[in-house]
């Protein structure tokens, strides 16, 4: 793989941590080149992508020989380098709650179910209805703290009239929900978040469903 002197995303259908990338370029009318790797395959493991991305994870945001990883990082650069529309609320008290909410999502709730830690728990043994059961409880522990948090804001989306930051974190998240059949019944403002967000064709169009690489 080249190093891209064009925006560059590296991503992957089914990602949710670059789904919510392609959810802020869309929010912000940005356009990027889209290079794929396929996780299921293990590309992000060959050297070559190794040398894009020393992690080996996806997303990767390449700019100008500029790199960068982790989907909240290249989520705050791109609102810092393009600020209209903004994706953090201008209230500092508000601001902080989108990012906690964001690294609920972010920190607690995705990296204990994404296929790395899987494939660790087949390795261990665990089966697919057990590796199921991981993700479902790691999901509904997280949405249930966000929920409580969600509660007490005004809606349609978690702060309000506009997504955010927060938003862009748990749409992705519900999508990974539905895939291992987690109940949303208990989480309404979950639910009426992502609701509100499929009204809106910056979510739509970044859903996985709707991307080029997916299967």
């Amino acid at each position: 793989m080249s190093i891209e002197s064009e925006a560059t995303l590296y991503g992957y259908f089914r990602s949710s941590a670059a789904y919510r990338v392609r959810i802020a370029l869309n929010l912000k009318g940005l356009s990027a080149h889209h290079r794929f790797v396929h996780l299921r395959k293990g590309e992000q493991t060959s050297p070559d992508y190794r040398k894009v991305s020393p992690a080996g994870l996806v997303p990767c945001w390449i700019e100008d020989g500029f790199h960068l990883a982790q989907s909240l990082a290249i989520i705050e650069y791109l609102d810092e380098t393009h600020p209209q529309p903004p994706l953090l609320p201008s209230d500092p008290r508000l601001r902080a709650i989108a990012r906690e909410i964001a690294l609920v999502v972010a920190s607690d709730i995705h990296p204990i179910g994404n296929l790395r830690v899987l494939n660790r728990l087949t390795a261990m043994g665990i089966d697919e209805a057990g590796r199921a059961d991981w993700s479902k409880h790691w999901i509904t522990e997280g949405f249930a703290a966000i929920e409580a948090r969600l509660a007490e804001l005004p809606g349609p989306f978690a702060l309000g009239e506009a997504p955010t930051l927060a938003d862009i974190c748990i749409v992705p998240q519900v999508f990974n929900a539905r895939r291992v059949g987690v109940d949303l019944s208990p989480y309404p403002r979950i639910r009426g978040i992502d609701q509100a967000a499929a009204t809106l064709d910056a979510f739509a169009a970044a859903a996985p469903g709707r991307q080029p690489d997916a299967e």
